[in-house]
This record gives structure tokens, sequence and C-alpha cells, in this order.
């Protein structure tokens, strides 16, 4: 069955840096948009980054210029380089699978179908 698998969170001070990954198995990852979304207590989920089928990303505004998102296809897997961290970036980070493809915006957490169990990111002195 399709499974997502996110890894790396951790404690970091800020302006450091942590890699997530999020691998895929029971489905070809490279072949549908993945997401990156992070939730902070208290706070809806939010839309972090995804990266297409064709290779093409987007990002929110917040994280833009400090965030990558990039694919191994032969690992199946999707990262999310973080830079520049900020104490606002605290939150559990998800990553997610559209399968379905029913065009709503890419940040919107009900566009897609599968998700990870998440990932501990906080950002702090």
């Amino acid at each position: 069955q399709v499974q997502l698998v996110e890894s790396g969170g951790g404690l970091v001070q800020p302006g450091g840096s942590l890699r997530l990954s999020c691998a895929g198995s029971g489905f070809t990852l490279h072949y549908y948009t993945i997401g990156w979304f992070r939730q902070a207590p208290g706070k809806e989920r939010e839309g972090v980054s995804c990266i297409n089928s064709d290779g093409s990303t987007d990002y929110a505004d917040s994280v833009k210029g400090r965030f990558a998102i990039s694919r191994d296809n032969a690992k199946n897997t999707v990262y999310l380089q973080m830079n520049s961290l900020k104490p606002e970036d605290t939150a559990a980070y998800y990553c997610a699978t559209d399968m379905l493809n029913v065009g709503n915006p890419w940040y919107e957490a009900y566009e897609y179908e599968y998700w990870g169990q998440g990932t501990q990111v906080t950002v702090s002195s």
C-alpha cells in the first residue's frame, strides 16, 4: 500500500539547517505531486513546498530563498533542505502525495490523499 515516511527532524539553533526526507513505498513517487506541510501547536496545517511530476516546484512566501525541495527518483525520496531556520519554523513537518490531482491549489491540505506520520522540527537557542 501507499506509504510515506518522514525523517530528519530535530532540534536546531536559529540560523541552522536541517534536511528532511520523505521516503515513498507502494507507489512511484515522481509520478505525482509531493507536498511538504507543517503544523505548529494551535495553528492550521500550512503548505510549505511542493514538487510536481515534471520537476517544477512551489514554495510558501515565508520559506522562499531559505528552503529547497528536491527529489531522488532512484531512492523514491523527496527532500526538503531547510536553511537559515527561524524559531517560527518550529512545527511538525509532514509530506503528502496528491494522486488524484483534482486541481486544487498545491498548498491546500485537502488536495492530498496520503500523508506521512510527521517529523518534529524545533528551532531554538
